[in-house]
């Protein structure tokens, strides 16, 4: 998987589809973290899964709430898809993301309106 292509893809996407990505990538990462094998790294692999869903679920609500500090685009893929020293978390995240990927349709007539407050 070509890190830059998928920043530059994401970074394509409007403010809504952003956040519809992520809220479906979060519930394939839970699907991915239940196939495990049943070892002795289970433990770990949801430790890992839940802290990817807590941060993605963080960096969706800062998309929709278009919080200026939350983490560049660049930086997000690069979290997600990254190497890792244990190879299968890295699986977890990629098998994921390439399911959203293939099956994601952008609505680029999706508006968000600041209204006043």
């Amino acid at each position: 998987m070509n890190i830059q292509s998928e920043i530059e893809f994401f970074s394509d996407l409007g403010l809504v589809d952003k956040a519809r990505f992520i809220t479906r990538l979060i519930g394939e990462v839970a699907e991915e973290a239940k196939v495990g094998a049943g070892d002795r790294h289970e433990a770990a692999r949801l430790r890992f899964s839940n802290e990817m869903i807590q941060r993605l679920a963080r960096f969706s609500y800062q998309l929709l709430s278009e919080d200026s500090a939350r983490p560049q685009d660049d930086i997000m893929i690069r979290m997600l898809l990254g190497t890792r020293a244990d190879k299968s978390v890295e699986r977890i995240m990629q098998n994921a993301y390439r399911r959203v990927v293939t099956s994601f349709e952008s609505f680029d007539t999706t508006v968000l309106l600041n209204g006043a407050r």
